[in-house]
């Protein structure tokens, strides 16, 4: 191990030093500084006789007589089983006044790619107990579903619901030997506010139990948000591949993650590409995200909900862009909706689970899931699209049918979207509240819904009101 004393400059939160021997790409340094504080970095480029280091403490207190060590190694995570219960903080390390972490491996947070060959197909139902994601949007093992949401919007509470309802149905656990389920949720520049939030509800519901959290907060240094994503996912690699566990992974929120590679980017002056962001960030991301999967004679599985926040409810931004392009779907939450009180406010219309079709059906959730889901689809725009007709020429004028399919989409919100962060349903409870509502159409008009089902759950009481949600 060398120790250097040759820092040249410093650029935000980039350190560079001048050296005489060839140093490795990602190699962690430890900066001595004058007053004798120890910060840690990584290398972030390497060429002959000068490298880059980024600091993940920030960079205040260096100066140019500090001392740089390199370790001669790639960053690693501390992984064991019993991290299951623990509050770690952007980095890895315990926040939570427990001990300290005993691991039984030191993972790269690099992580390394799943063979495509050794990849298992996602096809294995997770059940959230969000009716717009159970019944519309299924959720699979090893799917990577986004949550695309708007500043202001209630994406923590959805996150927070996610993480403490989220299971693996039981004749599903029979089936895997009775594998566990775990949720690691990783926060990027949150406020102190939301991480009180989202620690007093993982102590209240008792979800910290399975849980691993790591929190990055908004006055941490940015740099950190770059590690702290690797660092969960390589504890869900560990706890899925090699304990068996069926892994859950939240990440909120993906665009300071984002803006914090923009910040890099400006303090090494790299060329920016779309609205500043690094040229290189749809790469960034894809490498995250293609950490979700199945492995082929493995048990476990690592299934992420990645959130992020739309600049200006922009879909269309980079971020939200790039993030639809690599992951397998999106859900959509809506400001209309909340601004009328809907919770969770989700817009089933521009959501999508492209791996849904693989996870419904009979004996995987019920018979009648994809069937319902389609017809649920159809009637709610239908409704949607008369409701701008209303306003030119109002309802007297719309047909007794099409009147029914107002009052369809209208209670489509109220009740089946709608159930409170609270409330937990079950996929049979969601699937009966569709019926519920599709049963105000006439019979004739349920043209994607096979024959025996219509006579088996369509209500024949006209007016019949949906029951009280998952008491």
């Amino acid at each position: 191990m060398k120790e250097y004393q040759t820092i040249t400059e410093i650029s935000g939160p980039l350190v560079f030093a001048e050296v005489d021997e060839p140093i490795g790409y990602d190699e962690i340094v430890e900066i001595e500084t004058p007053q004798g504080d120890t910060l840690r970095g990584q290398v972030l480029e390497s060429s002959e006789g000068l490298v880059s280091i980024q600091v993940f403490e920030g960079t205040g207190g260096i100066d140019r007589n500090a001392s740089v060590r390199f370790l001669g190694e790639t960053m690693k995570m501390p992984v064991t089983e019993d991290l299951l219960g623990r509050v770690l903080d952007g980095s890895g390390n315990p926040i939570d006044g427990g001990p300290d972490i005993v691991p039984e491996e030191r993972e790269d947070i690099v992580g390394a790619a799943i063979n495509p060959y050794s990849r298992e197909y996602p096809e294995e139902f997770i059940q959230t107990g969000v009716s717009a994601i159970d019944g519309m949007n299924t959720l699979v093992r090893g799917q990577k579903l986004p949550i695309f949401s708007g500043s202001g919007l209630p994406h923590n509470d959805l996150a927070l619901q996610i993480a403490r309802q989220a299971t693996v149905p039981e004749e599903e656990e029979s089936e895997e030997g009775g594998s566990e389920f775990a949720v690691i949720f990783g926060a990027m520049g949150i406020t102190a506010e939301e991480a009180n939030e989202f620690m007093d509800d993982f102590e209240r519901t008792g979800a910290l139990e399975r849980s691993v959290v790591f929190m990055n907060l908004a006055d941490d240094p940015a740099v950190e948000r770059t590690v702290t994503p690797r660092m969960a996912l390589t504890t869900a690699e560990y706890l899925a591949f090699e304990k068996g566990y069926h892994v859950l992974v939240i990440l909120t929120d993906m665009t300071n993650y984002c803006e914090a590679l923009r910040e890099i980017g400006a303090a090494r002056e790299e060329v920016p590409g779309r609205r500043g962001y690094p040229g290189y960030m749809y790469t960034d991301l894809a490498q995250l995200y293609e950490r979700a999967g199945r492995i082929e004679g493995r048990e476990g599985s690592v299934t992420q909900i990645p959130i992020l926040t739309m600049p200006g409810d922009d879909d269309t931004h980079p971020i939200p862009d790039l993030t639809g392009y690599i992951t397998e779907g999106q859900i959509m939450m809506d400001r209309d909706l909340n601004s009328q009180g809907i919770e969770p406010p989700i817009n089933v219309s521009p959501s999508l689970s492209r791996l849904m079709d693989d996870g419904i059906g009979e004996g995987l959730t019920r018979g009648d899931h994809a069937d319902v889901k389609d017809q649920l689809f159809a009637a709610y725009a239908e409704g949607k699209d008369l409701r701008d007709l209303v306003n030119i020429v109002g309802r007297e004028a719309l047909s007794e049918t099409d009147n029914k399919y107002l009052d369809f989409a209208d209670r489509f919100e109220e009740e089946f979207v709608q159930q409170g962060n609270d409330t937990n349903r079950t996929i049979d409870e969601t699937l009966e509240i569709g019926w519920d509502l599709l049963s105000m159409l006439p019979k004739e008009q349920l043209n994607r819904i096979d024959e025996d089902l219509i006579e088996e759950h369509y209500r024949e009481e006209e007016g019949e009101t949906v029951e009280a949600t998952a008491d």
